[in-house]
């Protein structure tokens, strides 16, 4: 095989980013390069070759073939393929004709027989794809998940000030705001694990409808099922002479779902690590620098990279959508685009995986996120003050709470000091707090946290049902 340098590939995944993480490249170059994609494909075709040895009456069963087919896969090289291919034009026909080389003569003319070129490529392409999800990307997710689960525990208790539109809000807890990201996600692995284990093939022939499979036995569907089951995959329930293309596009599309989740993580963990927040940031190494020209600067560099790689990446669902359309029983206008999911798929692994990074290595700063608590003061209170007034029968108690709030931030003063001056209201709160927390109005307003719903509670209790979930699909998988 052709040795080439790393650094004359163009895409970065196979130069920048397989350097960066070269166990996690591996793994996916293992299923997803085009090594595999031949291997992938004979295995479909030995598949077929295996089931009609069985079902073609007065075919040789020699003794040690079984085991000599199984080592075919291993035996066929992609340089061998390709050089075919010149000749060819054609991958598949390439493939056939490789095979039968590698095979005894009295075999040879069962190979294919039957199929159609996407018959193979479409069931191949299934198998990689259902593969890279269970062996890879499902591990990778929850691994990330798992971390999330723990941060959302670990500061549970952590106060922080809740943020709308950029502003502050009302307060909540750190663990509360991962809980998010850990319901978000787990609900998307679960589809991506579903989606995955529903992908399927077909040997159904050049339209679908098993013309040439049916002069070789009476039954085309059960040699169908047959081959496919040698291989874990049921038929498409409809076939042209492609698989129904919903199979694969819903995985895809399950997969940018839960890639824009990651995103929306990646984003909310940059903006804490704003200088004017800073409630989080990334560990830095030792020796790493965060800008060639300012030495003191601490970028959020993995967050950005985890965003930008679902800017690059992102897009191309568009090319999955038209990917679903194919004139009749098929053009060829898929041919080139489908080959690019396979890159989309890389590229989504190498998120989760940095993704997973960020959120192991985080530092949250407890402290910072209490100063950014305090700062707005106790008008972060005017939420409680307007429904505890309202529940007390005041028809205008949003209006009056706002008017209080004006009054506070143009004096300087507590809010909680201007609300006193009104002793009708203040008593009406202190009525208020005490049925509904058993807690004194000063004391109340003395803190912030105190004012966080069941933000903690919830984080937990959130915590506690995907954790049961990623258990459950670790079985599930394998």
């Amino acid at each position: 095989m052709e040795t080439r340098n790393i650094f004359l590939n163009i895409s970065p995944l196979d130069h920048r980013y397989s350097l960066s993480n070269p166990e996690l490249f591996a793994r996916l170059s293992g299923i997803l390069g085009e090594e595999a994609t031949v291997r992938y494909c004979a295995k479909v075709e030995l598949a077929l070759l295996k089931t009609l040895l069985r079902r073609v009456p007065s075919r040789p069963s020699e003794p040690g073939l079984e085991e000599r087919l199984d080592a075919l896969v291993a035996e066929i090289t992609p340089d061998e393929v390709y050089a075919e291919e010149k000749k060819t034009q054609h991958n598949i026909r390439a493939l056939v004709n490789v095979m039968k080389r590698h095979l005894p003569p009295e075999v040879r003319p069962l190979v294919h027989l039957g199929a159609t070129s996407v018959d193979i490529l479409d069931t191949a392409a299934a198998l990689r794809y259902r593969d890279v999800i269970k062996e890879v990307v499902l591990p990778l997710l929850l691994d990330l998940e798992e971390e999330l689960i723990a941060r959302a525990r670990d500061e549970a208790e952590t106060p922080q000030i809740g943020r709308t539109h950029g502003q502050h809000a009302v307060p909540l807890t750190f663990g509360f705001a991962i809980a998010e990201y850990v319901s978000r996600l787990g609900k998307s692995i679960e589809r991506v694990a579903e989606t995955s284990r529903g992908l399927r093939g077909k040997l159904a022939g050049a339209v679908g409808a098993y013309n040439a499979t049916s002069l070789l036995v009476k039954d085309p569907e059960e040699l169908e099922r047959e081959v496919l089951q040698r291989i874990g995959l049921t038929a498409s329930e409809h076939s042209t002479q492609l698989v129904e293309p919903e199979y694969l596009l819903r995985l895809l599309l399950e997969l940018n779902t839960a890639f824009g989740i990651i995103a929306n993580l990646a984003d909310d963990l940059r903006n804490l690590q704003r200088t004017e927040i800073g409630e989080v940031r990334e560990e830095f190494t030792e020796t790493q620098v965060g800008s060639s020209t300012m030495p003191q600067k601490r970028n959020p560099w993995n967050s950005e990279h985890v965003k930008s790689l679902w800017k690059a990446f992102c897009p191309r669902v568009m090319t999955f959508f038209m990917d679903q359309i194919s004139e009749h029983q098929r053009d060829l206008t898929n041919s080139a685009s489908s080959r690019f999911a396979a890159e989309y798929v890389a590229g989504f692994a190498s998120a989760v995986d940095r993704m997973r990074s960020v959120v192991r290595s985080l530092v949250v700063d407890r402290k910072r996120m209490a100063e950014n608590l305090a700062r707005t003061g106790d008008l972060i209170f005017s939420e409680p003050v307007y429904v505890l007034t309202a529940l007390g029968g005041d028809a205008e108690a949003h209006e009056r709470v706002r008017a209080a709030t004006v009054k506070a931030e143009k004096s300087g003063t507590r809010l909680a000091d201007v609300l006193r001056q009104d002793q009708v209201l203040w008593d009406m709160l202190t009525r208020q707090l005490a049925l509904t927390r058993g807690q004194e109005a000063l004391a109340f307003f003395s803190d912030p946290a105190h004012y966080r719903g069941i933000a903690a509670e919830r984080a937990r209790a959130i915590a506690d049902v995907h954790e049961k979930a990623v258990r459950a699909l670790r079985v599930a998988t394998g």
